[in-house]
């Protein structure tokens, strides 16, 4: 059956949204069990209770198509956690603290994707499965120049900065998927205070 990708998400209908996330968290399930490597479409078919990996097919043309809809989901569910607490904060301090917490407690709550998402990256080679990654990096650099602009950050480079906390939030991740029982109030303390004292203008008082 031929890959029924040609409209989006809102020309679906409720039912192939369902299946699409029935496929999607099986997937997950698949890759943190298996691994990468072994996540086919009938390992992923027999963990979504689906007669045959036709009806995976029909959502999605290949295995890179359907890991990128993980990535994405996952993104999607730190977007709906991390985003409202990022605007609820007034100064660009304030909003570097929030993500950092935010992200962190997603991090606590879901390391089963987290998992499954670490996974992905590391083994996909399709085209650009951490595009939404680069999107956080570039959402992160222009916290960064808000808050320059704002007179609340020194002057660095903003990307630079960027990448250092996007990856230091990684390791926070992968520190998770391997133990679970991670103290990660003590990481977003310390991350929190590691990034504003590297951020700050001289004169702003922690």
């Amino acid at each position: 059956m031929r890959a029924n990708t040609s409209s989006g998400e809102q020309g679906r209908s409720f039912t192939e949204r369902g299946r699409r996330a029935q496929i999607v968290a099986a997937a997950i399930d698949t890759i943190v069990e298996l691994g990468y490597p072994r996540a086919s479409f009938g390992q992923i078919a027999q963990r979504a209770g689906l007669s045959s990996t036709g009806m995976i097919s029909y959502h999605f043309t290949n295995k890179a198509e359907l890991m990128r809809q993980v990535v994405t989901d996952v993104h999607a569910a730190a977007e709906a956690l991390v985003g409202p607490r990022i605007d609820a904060a007034d100064t660009a301090r304030g909003r570097l603290r929030a993500f950092i917490e935010a992200s962190i407690d997603f991090y606590r709550t879901h390391h089963h994707q987290l998992r499954a998402l670490t996974e992905i990256l590391i083994n996909e080679r399709g085209d650009d499965p951490v595009l939404p990654h680069r999107r956080d990096v570039e959402a992160l650099a222009e916290l960064f120049r808000a808050g320059q602009r704002a007179g609340e950050f020194r002057d660095f480079d903003p990307h630079v900065m960027a990448v250092a906390l996007r990856h230091a939030l990684d390791g926070v991740a992968l520190r998770l998927g391997a133990e679970t029982d991670t103290d990660t109030e003590l990481y977003a303390r310390e991350l929190v205070t590691t990034f504003d004292l590297a951020t700050r203008a001289s004169q702003e008082q922690p």
